[in-house]
């Protein structure tokens, strides 16, 4: 396992168009969210213990802003020395933690790579004209939930819900590398 932190990503790019297969076996765009006032997209794995370990938090996340967020999983790592991010496998996790936001597969990697996305979870939030507005760690504990003093998406996204700015002091996410193709 190497250990990565995200890249640094100038704030105000604009999200990039995708068409990717979900868990459900329907096809979703970029353009299938424009309603949705904010955009949360995470670049995610099953086998990464540092998703596994905030997989819930994100599930809650997605409840608390239902109807002032999408969060959407996107799986970059298709790679055949990791089966254990396979469509079947990436199914079995939507259900076993109980996933209430799409779970996408990006099998070319080309949607990671336009992103930027370098590591498991790496979490991009986009406002409402599709802008980048905050790209950071969930909390500053992925290891320890009751450990956790500082809730950073969570207070990115109720500013942006009040109509404030995230702070611009946002930290790096940090988790496994994405499995790149060779």
């Amino acid at each position: 396992m190497v250990l990565l932190e995200s890249q640094n990503v100038t704030l105000g790019a604009p999200a990039n168009a995708f068409t990717l297969s979900g868990v459900d076996n329907q096809m979703h765009s970029l353009d299938d969210y424009g309603k949705s006032k904010l955009l949360v997209i995470i670049f995610m794995c099953n086998h990464c213990p540092y998703v596994q370990a905030v997989w819930g938090r994100l599930v809650n996340l997605q409840k608390k802003y239902l109807g002032e967020a999408q969060f959407i999983g996107i799986n970059a790592n298709h790679n055949p020395d990791y089966p254990e991010d396979s469509v079947e496998k990436m199914k079995e996790y939507y259900a076993k933690y109980e996933m209430n936001f799409p779970y996408l597969q990006d099998t070319d990697q080309i949607v990671a790579r336009a992103y930027g996305a370098v590591c498991t979870p790496d979490i991009f939030v986009y406002d409402s004209n599709r802008k980048l507005v905050y790209h950071g760690r969930i909390d500053d504990n992925w290891e320890d939930e009751k450990a956790v003093t500082k809730h950073d998406l969570d207070e990115a996204l109720q500013a942006l819900i009040n109509g404030q700015i995230p702070s611009s002091d946002q930290f790096p996410s940090m988790g496994c590398s994405i499995k790149w193709q060779s």
